[in-house]
């Protein structure tokens, strides 16, 4: 049965196969008259086709190829692009940059543009990250070595935090000996908060008094206004059997970096900590197996310019849900501290005066101090950004600031983010390194999983 519906000039066909040895198919045709040509001429654009087996009664969806979801259920959703009859014009590659410091620079075509409304687009690559995330669990994705490092409650707080500092630890474990688990995490937010009250002349501990000690007297400190202590919250963790989408939502609702993974144990005995589980190794795995599907989500190959996803300079004209911080070299540290832990954000840009692009400071930069007891003979209400990111130069020497542009695919910003120690990627304009947004693990997961 064929029908055709002839509507400002569009044709749009369906055609129904009744054959009760086929699928039922229902194919959608959508032309447009050709430009300066005879009437009623017409070139086919794309052709959308959706259908469903019916096995043994039941209807059903090949879930090799690309499938939406319609009130009746799955159906597979494909989108063959004819060949104009006119000549196409190949467009010039352009060059594009996803890290201009390390000088990678992308020769690529632009994109295709895809037949689909962005979002069906979205709705496509939001239910192939689900799919893949559900049927994989976190155990999947700890690496069969690695190097774990955990500290003992009992750890004098000084050395606890010089081991961090060596190890290049942003966050590490607690093992409380007498409970024989994991009860907590030591981060750089600790260190910064024993630093201020330091600074302050408030003798929190000393520095010979065990983890535990600190642990206990930030509940009192930061307690409610009544003077009554903080209540000690369980500690946040995964089992090994959790699927990935409940470990990375974990993550994303309680605003951490990473949370620890306990096995999944018949009995008490042993030590239940696995590993560590974070965003993004749950985001390099799931790189690995987009791979297989990148033909189905076409927004994988869409610019950055037109995904709804990160946060971006007013000047931009985009709309984010937090507003995009930066802060210049002369600002004092404070001001930055204060926002890293009042914003609950890992990162700040570092501009010039011209909001050119210059370094990144993040929260577990403040570790550099901890080394040959720096913080000890600085004065936190006179030190700047820019000295701050001396002593992390003359500790680490000077580092490469992860960036993209606006023109750079959803691919490659997940396959950049994707990388060992690559938190955010700074969006910044190519000829004059400004800062227009960024993009972090927390805001690609925000995205993919709606």
């Amino acid at each position: 049965m064929v029908s055709k519906l002839f509507e400002h000039d569009t044709v749009v066909v369906h055609i129904c196969c009744t054959n009760a040895h086929c699928p039922a198919i229902c194919i959608r045709y959508s032309v447009s008259p050709v430009a300066f040509s005879v009437p009623h001429t017409f070139i086919w654009h794309f052709c959308a086709i959706q259908y469903r087996f019916l096995v043994d009664g039941v209807w059903r969806c090949d879930e090799t190829k690309p499938f939406v979801r319609d009130e009746y259920g799955l159906i597979s959703n494909e989108v063959l692009v004819e060949n104009n009859v006119q000549p196409v014009v190949q467009p010039e590659p352009s060059i594009r940059g996803t890290n201009m410091d390390k000088g990678t620079i992308l020769k690529t075509m632009p994109p295709e543009p895809s037949s689909q409304n962005p979002s069906m687009q979205i709705a496509v690559i939001r239910h192939v990250v689900s799919g893949i995330l559900l049927h994989n669990t976190i155990y999947d994705v700890v690496p069969l070595s690695s190097k774990l490092t955990v500290l003992d409650t009992q750890l004098p707080v000084k050395q606890a935090f010089k081991i961090m500092h060596d190890e290049g630890l942003a966050l590490v474990p607690l093992w409380d000996d007498r409970q024989g688990t994991i009860t907590g995490m030591l981060t750089a937010s600790d260190f910064v908060l024993i630093l201020r009250k330091l600074q302050r002349n408030i003798q929190v501990i000393g520095n010979e008094e065990p983890i535990s000690a600190w642990k206990e007297a930030k509940l009192q400190f930061y307690g409610g206004p009544d003077g009554a202590a903080m209540q000690r919250r369980p500690l946040i963790h995964v089992k090994d059997s959790d699927n990935l989408v409940d470990v990375a939502l974990t993550i994303i609702r309680n605003e951490i970096s990473s949370v620890p993974i306990f096995k999944c144990m018949a009995d008490s005995s042993g030590v239940p900590f696995l590993n560590l589980a974070t965003l993004q190794g749950i985001l390099k795995f799931l790189c690995s197996k987009l791979q297989e599907e990148a033909e189905g989500c076409s927004l994988l190959h869409n610019q950055l310019l037109s995904i709804p996803i990160g946060t971006w300079s007013p000047h931009t004209g985009r709309s984010s849900s937090r507003q995009l911080r930066t802060l210049l070299l002369s600002s004092p540290l404070n001001t930055c501290l204060d926002i890293l832990l009042q914003d609950r954000v890992s990162s700040i840009p570092i501009v010039d005066d011209n909001g050119s692009l210059r370094d990144v400071y993040s929260l577990s930069d403040i570790m550099a101090l901890a080394k040959n007891d720096v913080y000890a003979r600085i004065e936190l209400e006179q030190v700047t950004v820019q000295n701050a990111l001396d002593v992390q130069y003359q500790v680490h020497g000077r580092r490469q600031c992860h960036t993209c542009l606006q023109t750079s695919t959803l691919l490659e910003v997940l396959e950049g983010l994707s990388i060992p120690g690559v938190r955010r990627l700074v969006v910044i304009e190519q000829s004059t390194r400004f800062v227009e947004g960024i993009i972090s693990l927390r805001d690609v997961f925000t995205f993919l999983l709606g």
